[in-house]
């Protein structure tokens, strides 16, 4: 900080210098000689502490305790279950920052609107970065959701950070077989900026959450403007962009559903599972030794080495499931040890099929399996899934080949 005897505190107001412009803000935090300082626009900004002088001491703004909001008891009871992200959150005045909020109040102030479509319970499970999300964290949710669908929740909406949305989906999909929507959500941007979509995303999967559907979905924006969001399979989905608010796609399908905004209405494909179609069931048991390698050329097959003692590999291959013919003799000796193999692609459409060239034809006769159009990333959370619920090899390849969550297509849509 540049002014040594006035040392910022979180609040302050400070200038800072970045090359030769000068711009204002309120000091955050520091640390390791950088500062984190929000501009009035409302973004973050990193910078060096020396580059920021103190303009003026501010007395931190104590946080408002929101008043109780009175839930209509004739309207569907919903649990939102929470592991992170910003789509129920609000600024947190004494550092400045967003933080998530985990009571049923909290979150019907920060989604206005809420309590209109139903009667939320909350439930905080964890408060993590979606990047930190683990095998044994999906498990817990897992149980969660089962516990909350089984004491009489007529809907799950599970908030969650956009980064690994579509992986935890997915693994809720094969571990919990439901009767009633568990929607997935999340927020592209923090509730503190003005192109926020946590509003809309909230109330779009509210409202998914107590329709006609019995099926684990993802619920986000399906364009760049506030009119509307898809409803995607949780087991055909992707997050396709890094920031854009559209960016989850489905994959292989159309979306099995869409909600406008803001009329709220919501509307379903031909295909999609309606509430009450399956019993609820519970199978959490993962098998975490598995994992997901990405091909490229020139790879060293010495890299298989690395999976010695794990039980199952899955490999996203060129094209429509190659690799270098190189890797086919260690891949036979995997297998033949008890490794699970199977081959999805890199390419975002279409489907794998080793019959056509000499490589994929070695391949099949290795013990590879064909993961047909699965996405890499679902068939990772399928085969921990199938290894952890099957009692031999035979069984676990023949899951590996059979539709089970909507995750694969006998035909491709593109």
């Amino acid at each position: 900080m540049s002014n040594k005897a006035e040392i910022a505190e979180t609040g302050d107001l400070v200038r800072c210098t970045i090359g030769s412009e000068e711009t204002e803000g309120t000091y955050i935090t520091g640390r390791d000689g950088m500062a984190v300082v929000k501009l009035n626009s409302g973004y973050n900004i990193g910078v060096l502490e020396d580059a920021c002088t103190l303009v003026k001491k501010q007395k931190a703004a104590e946080p408002i305790e929101p008043a109780e909001i009175k839930q209509d008891s004739s309207l569907p009871p919903v649990s939102i279950i929470s592991t992170g992200g910003t789509i129920a959150s609000r600024i947190e005045y004494r550092t400045g920052a967003v933080t998530s909020q985990f009571r049923a109040t909290d979150i019907l102030h920060a989604i206005p609107g809420l309590s209109s479509i139903a009667r939320f319970q909350a439930v905080q499970l964890s408060n993590i970065l979606s990047e930190n999300m683990t095998p044994a964290i999906w498990q817990q949710l897992a149980r969660a959701v089962h516990d909350e669908i089984a004491a009489g929740a007529q809907g799950v909406i599970v908030t969650h950070g956009t980064d690994t949305m579509a992986y935890s989906a997915a693994a809720v999909s094969f571990m919990v077989q439901t009767p009633i929507p568990i929607v997935f959500v999340g927020s592209q941007r923090s509730a503190d900026r003005p192109s926020s979509d946590n509003l809309m995303n909230g109330l779009c999967a509210a409202t998914a959450a107590t329709a006609d559907l019995g099926e684990v979905v993802v619920v986000m924006h399906a364009g760049t403007s506030d009119d509307i969001c898809a409803v995607h399979r949780g087991t055909r989905v992707r997050k396709m962009h890094t920031s854009r608010r559209d960016a989850f796609v489905s994959h292989g399908i159309p979306p099995v559903g869409t909600v406008t905004y803001p009329d709220l209405a919501i509307s379903f494909s031909n295909d999609v599972v309606r509430r009450g179609a399956q019993t609820l069931s519970l199978d959490e048991a993962l098998d975490d030794r598995c994992g997901l390698l990405y091909y490229y050329p020139g790879m060293d097959p010495a890299i298989l080495n690395g999976y010695t003692g794990y039980h199952g590999l899955i490999i996203a291959g060129t094209g429509l499931g190659h690799v270098s013919s190189a890797f086919i003799t260690r891949l036979r000796t995997l297998i033949d040890d008890g490794l699970l193999v199977v081959m999805t692609s890199q390419c975002l459409y279409g489907r794998v099929c080793d019959r056509v060239y000499d490589t994929g034809r070695d391949l099949l006769k290795a013990g590879v399996i064909e993961g047909e159009d699965m996405l890499p990333e679902v068939a990772l959370v399928k085969l921990m899934w199938t290894l952890a619920n099957t009692g031999s090899a035979a069984e676990a390849c023949e899951l590996m080949r059979s539709n089970l969550r909507g995750e694969m297509c006998r035909r491709s849509l593109a």
